[in-house]
C-alpha cells in the first residue's frame, strides 16, 4: 500500500513560517494599493519574484531534470494556475466582496484539496479524521472572521466577485496537486519557471485591463519589492518544498493560519481591538490541525515509529 508522506519538523516549521508571512502580506498589499492598481500590483509581484528566483536558479546551475514534453506542459500550466490567475481573480474579486468572504474563500483551499488529493495523489487518502479536522478548522476561520463572512457589500457584481474568490481558491488547490505530481525536478528551477510562466500571462493581462503602468512613488516601490521578495519569491519556494516533501494536504494547513495571523498582526501592529472570540477561533483552528494531522504528530514525537499505510 502507498504510505503517507514523511512529515518532518522542517515541514512543520515551513508551514508555520508561510502562515505568518502570508498573514502579514495583507498589510503590505493594503499599503501598495495606495500607489498602484490591482493588476499591476499582481504583475509587479510576480515579475519581480520571477527575476529573483531565476537569478538564484541560474546561479545554482540552472538544472530542471524534466525531459518529457508532457511534464513541461504541466509545469507551465501549474505556474499559470499557481500565481497569475488567482492573483488576478483575487485582485478583481476583492473590489466587490467583503474581506471576510475573501478570507473564508482562501480557507476553503484546504477543503478543496482533500478530495483532489484522494483521487490524484498516492498516499493522500481522504479519511474521516482528516475530514473532521479540516471541517473544524474551517469552522474556526468562519468564527474568526465573524459577520463579515455573511455580509453583503451591495455591489451588483458581488456574486461574480465571490465566484472569482472561490475560483482563486480552486486554482491554489489544483496547482498544489499538479506540483506534487510532477516527476523529480530541481525545486529552485520549479519555483523560478512557475513564476516565469505566470508572469507571461499576468503582465500582458495588466496592460489590457489597466493600460500602461504609471511609475509609483518611492514608498510604493519599496512595498512592492518586499511583496515580490518575501511572500512571492521566498514563500513560493518554501511552498514547493512543502508540497514536494509533505504533500498538498499538509500544505493546505497554511490556509487556516493565514486569517488567524492576519487578525493577530492587525491587533499587534495596527492597534485593532482585541475580541475574545479570537480565542475560540484559535482553539477551533488548532484543534482541527491536531485532529487532521494526528498520525503525523505521533510519528514526529516518536510515539508511532512505523509510518501508517
Amino acid at each position: 500500500m502507498q504510505t503517507q508522506p514523511d512529515i518532518t519538523p522542517a515541514n512543520w516549521a515551513m508551514v508555520a513560517i508561510l502562515g505568518l508571512v502570508w498573514g502579514a502580506t495583507f498589510l503590505f498589499i493594503e499599503l501598495a494599493l495606495e500607489g498602484i492598481t490591482p493588476f499591476w500590483l499582481a504583475a509587479a509581484r510576480i515579475g519581480f519574484a520571477a527575476v529573483l528566483t531565476t537569478a538564484v536558479w541560474l546561479w545554482r546551475g540552472g538544472r530542471v531534470f524534466l525531459t518529457e514534453v508532457s511534464a513541461w506542459r504541466m509545469l507551465a500550466l501549474a505556474g499559470v494556475i499557481n500565481s497569475a490567475i488567482p492573483f488576478m481573480l483575487l485582485s478583481w474579486g476583492q473590489q466587490t466582496v467583503t474581506s471576510g468572504f475573501a478570507g473564508v474563500s482562501m480557507a476553503a483551499v484546504a477543503l478543496i484539496v482533500l478530495p483532489l488529493a484522494h483521487l490524484f495523489v498516492p498516499g493522500e487518502r481522504l479519511t474521516l479524521r482528516r475530514l473532521l479536522g479540516f471541517g473544524i478548522g474551517f469552522a474556526g476561520v468562519t468564527v474568526l472572521l465573524g459577520g463579515q463572512v455573511f455580509e453583503s457589500t451591495g455591489d451588483p457584481l458581488e456574486p461574480f466577485g465571490r465566484l472569482a474568490c472561490l475560483g482563486a481558491a480552486t486554482c491554489y488547490a489544483v496547482s498544489s496537486i499538479m506540483v506534487r505530481r510532477l516527476p523529480p525536478v530541481d525545486p529552485f528551477g520549479l519555483a523560478a519557471l512557475a513564476l516565469v510562466f505566470g508572469s507571461l500571462l499576468v503582465i500582458p493581462a495588466a496592460v489590457v485591463v489597466e493600460g500602461a503602468p504609471v511609475m509609483p512613488d518611492g514608498r510604493t516601490l519599496w512595498v512592492v519589492a518586499i511583496l515580490g521578495l518575501i511572500p512571492t519569491a521566498g514563500a513560493n519556494l518554501l511552498r514547493i518544498f512543502v508540497i514536494r516533501s509533505a504533500g498538498p494536504v499538509f500544505m493546505s494547513l497554511v490556509n487556516y493560519q493565514v486569517p488567524m495571523w492576519s487578525v493577530m498582526l492587525g491587533i499587534l501592529i495596527l492597534g485593532e481591538p482585541f475580541k475574545p472570540i479570537l480565542l475560540l477561533a484559535m482553539a477551533l483552528i488548532l484543534s482541527g490541525l491536531f485532529i487532521s494531522q494526528w498520525g503525523a504528530l505521533k510519528r514526529l514525537f516518536g510515539r508511532d515509529a512505523t509510518p501508517s499505510s
